[in-house]
């Protein structure tokens, strides 16, 4: 970061109105003043300044000062380059195009409950499980459905106990701005927080360390990154699989994406709609993101390749190191060797690739930046 001041109105012109803005709500949990808030309606999912502090483009406490917002923002200014030199002390090489890792595995969870219930082996509710009962973390920010779950609305949430883990586990393709549960942590007496999210999110808190952003960086203890090509938004339930297809979002049971959406219905009943068929409702935040594989957590972790119970999990941090290591010394988590699945590094870097070629040549330059070619 430069030494000049900066602050919200370069944070608004720069990220927020310019396309870059994932939606991460980082720049939300870490404003001591409250002036921001986050506009989730209608497909929005940004954050946005309240009018009676300066209104949308300017805050007073920027003006006076106040820097905190660009600290913890994963999309401004030279943000790759800072979190990788803070978390790695190097650049990453042209072949990295999924980050920095220093071990790839296949994981799952060894508990039949947690294999149940998680989803592709349960490898991160093995680990928020692990991580709670050992004295790692006191909570976990994480995502929930709102309600009964029926709405298959993702809310942030925390989880302090195994019955919570195992209460939010699965996954939500529609955006959950996980961070914003901090407030609700932090309140409850929590001081070590884990993070699960996708890599929007967790190199929220790896840029917050890098550019020291205070006592909010200090609390995140653990990051767990879910790759992720792109979520949707939440229209995608009444205007996709509802009206084509006359899947009631609360009569869904569980989902998933292995090429196409996958979707279970609580009548028994199994569906597939075509990814291409979804892509209408992909969220705006996602277009110009260039991290499919969770580049900046201290473990990366996702489904993708042959093997649908188990957990393709990328080890990326000296914490993510300490961490896995104890779990597999502990058998909270059985391995199997990636070279039992090569399509699914193949399928990692494919996937990885594509995305790092969103980034729009007029943003900062990215080192790792794939070229797009004409």
């Amino acid at each position: 970061m430069p030494p000049e001041k900066l602050h919200w109105a370069h944070l608004y012109q720069e990220v927020v109105t310019s396309g870059l803005c994932t939606g991460c709500s980082a720049c939300i949990v870490v404003c001591p003043y409250d002036v921001l808030e986050y506009d989730d309606q209608d497909g929005h999912y940004r954050p946005f300044h309240i009018a009676a502090d300066g209104g949308a483009e300017d805050c007073t406490h920027g003006v006076r000062g106040c820097t905190l917002c660009t600290r913890a923002c994963p999309r401004f200014r030279d943000w790759e380059t800072e979190i990788d030199h803070y978390l790695f002390g190097r650049d990453r090489t042209d072949e990295e195009v999924s980050g920095i890792a220093t071990q790839v595995v296949l994981a799952r969870a060894t508990d039949p409950e947690v294999l149940e219930v998680g989803q592709d082996g349960g490898f991160v509710s093995a680990l928020l499980i692990w991580a709670l009962e050992h004295d790692e973390i006191d909570a976990a920010l994480v995502s929930d459905l709102e309600g009964d779950g029926t709405s298959w609305r993702a809310v942030p949430a925390v989880a302090r106990t195994r019955e919570e883990v195992l209460r939010t586990a699965g996954s939500r393709y529609t955006y959950c701005a996980n961070p914003m549960a901090y407030a609700q942590a932090t309140e409850g007496g929590a001081e070590r927080l884990a993070l699960v999210g996708m890599g929007c999110q967790t190199s929220a808190t790896a840029v917050m360390s890098a550019r020291k952003a205070g006592k909010v960086a200090r609390r995140f203890s653990l990051s767990i990154g879910l790759l992720c090509s792109k979520t949707f938004d939440d229209a995608i339930f009444p205007e996709l699989f509802e009206a084509r297809y006359n899947l009631p979002r609360e009569q869904i049971k569980k989902m998933n994406i292995k090429g196409v959406f996958q979707l279970w219905m609580r009548d028994g009943s199994y569906h597939e709609v075509p990814l291409k068929e979804a892509h209408a409702w992909t969220r705006e935040g996602c277009k110009a993101c260039p991290d499919f594989a969770a580049e900046h957590a201290d473990i990366s972790t996702g489904g993708i390749g042959a093997f649908n119970d188990w957990t393709l999990t990328l080890i990326r941090t000296e914490r993510g190191r300490e961490i896995f290591d104890a779990m597999v010394r502990d058998g909270a988590v059985e391995l199997r060797p990636i070279d039992d699945d090569p399509g699914a590094v193949a399928l990692l870097r494919r996937l990885s690739t594509a995305s790092r070629k969103r980034w729009p040549s007029t943003a900062v330059p990215m080192p790792g930046r794939i070229p797009v070619r004409a």
